[in-house]
């Protein structure tokens, strides 16, 4: 029996060689040294430790060398990110410091000067998206609803097809009141306030949903375990996709401006039946060829995920008596905060969360 075939062409890539991973370590380091700020740093972790950096498409071309190959390529380039990271994160300690010693110099108040004049208020600027898109709706001739924040489990779940063992009545997504055998929920979206107007009134119904809701999702810039969202349902006689992507359409003009394109991206959820994502034309590179591969906002896409929707699932009408012979509907979600995160630029969730007047203030009583 012949032993195994240890003779080998190496694929020799570039961005693997020893003196390359040194050379892109060391750029690396150089850059997060530099940095004299948090945004500097900011910066710099996108260039040298992003999905893009030279290191981490380095990382990728590791599969592009025989077996024998790997496992030194893997060592290098995992060596060289590590201490990339470790880098990134004592200047972060470092410069978090300094921002904190400012601050306190800046903000210090002298309590023996005068009181100044009290300054006029500003509305949130989620409050003021709420109102703004539940009266782009009720111009069309909808319905305002609202239910409970703590909500039944049955509401929640089951009257929107999702069973027993769906994945989102786990711990891992949802927030479960004590004791257990009251089934109670922090509502998980504001769907159940949908199957509550089901419920109460008979079609035609026309009704938007705007509320807080609750999942356990890591705190940082573009997730917070407490968000708000917007649903919209229809349920009559007659009633298509068309229709859906008809009111979608002007909803995304109503608050973006004329000219803005939408798509639908084929999904699944349990209570809408078909179903889709909605992606909006980016609106910072416009999916422009030369713009779009730089653009941070759309990573290169294009297009930006804006929520879900799709034609009410027969089941959820049945559960909430409804005839699925006779009606059909629509319904659609999207995030209050990502919505108006699109509209004004923001870029950290966390500011419309930390309580500072001063990122308040500057939206006025108006977005």
């Amino acid at each position: 029996m012949s032993g195994p075939n240890t003779d080998y062409d190496p694929v020799e890539v570039t961005p693997l060689q020893a003196e390359e991973v040194q050379r892109m370590r060391e750029e690396a380091l150089a850059a997060v040294e530099a940095a004299t700020d948090l945004a500097e740093l900011k910066q710099a972790r996108l260039d040298h430790a992003g999905d893009r950096s030279p290191l981490a498409l380095a990382n990728r071309e590791i599969g592009a060398l025989p077996p024998q190959a790997r496992k030194e390529a893997g060592q290098r380039v995992g060596q060289a990110r590590g201490a990339v990271n470790q880098a990134i994160k004592a200047r972060e300690a470092v410069l978090e410091a300094e921002h904190e010693e400012r601050m306190l110099a800046v903000e210090t108040v002298d309590v023996t000067l005068p009181a100044r004049r009290t300054h006029r208020g500003s509305r949130h600027p989620l409050t003021t998206a709420a109102d703004l898109i539940a009266d782009i709706f009720v111009a069309m001739g909808w319905e305002v609803a609202e239910g409970p924040v703590v909500e039944a489990e049955w509401l929640n779940f089951d009257a929107l097809n999702l069973g027993a063992d769906h994945p989102a009545r786990t711990m891992q997504d949802t927030f479960w009141t004590e004791p257990a055998d009251h089934h109670l929920v922090l509502r998980t979206h504001t769907s159940p306030v949908q199957a509550r107007t089901m419920l109460t009134q008979e079609p035609p119904i026309y009704v938007v949903c705007p509320g807080r809701v609750f999942r356990t999702d890591e705190y940082d810039a573009t997730h917070s375990p407490m968000f708000h969202q917007v649903e919209g349902l229809v349920v009559d006689e007659g009633i298509t996709m068309a229709h859906l992507k008809g009111t979608l359409d002007h909803f995304a003009t109503a608050m973006f401006g004329e000219g803005i394109d939408t798509r639908f991206r084929p999904s699944y959820f349990p209570f809408t039946e078909p179903s889709a994502e909605v992606d909006l034309r980016c609106f910072v590179c416009k999916g422009v060829p030369g713009k779009v591969e730089v653009c941070r906002t759309c990573k290169g896409e294009g297009w930006i995920e804006w929520g879900g929707c799709g034609v009410v699932n027969p089941r959820v009408l049945v559960a909430a008596g409804i005839d699925p012979e006779r009606y059909t509907g629509f319904a659609f979600g999207m995030g209050i905060d990502r919505t108006l995160m699109f509209r004004t630029g923001a870029s950290d969730l966390r500011d419309f969360f930390e309580g500072d007047v001063r990122f308040s203030s500057s939206f006025g009583t108006e977005i």
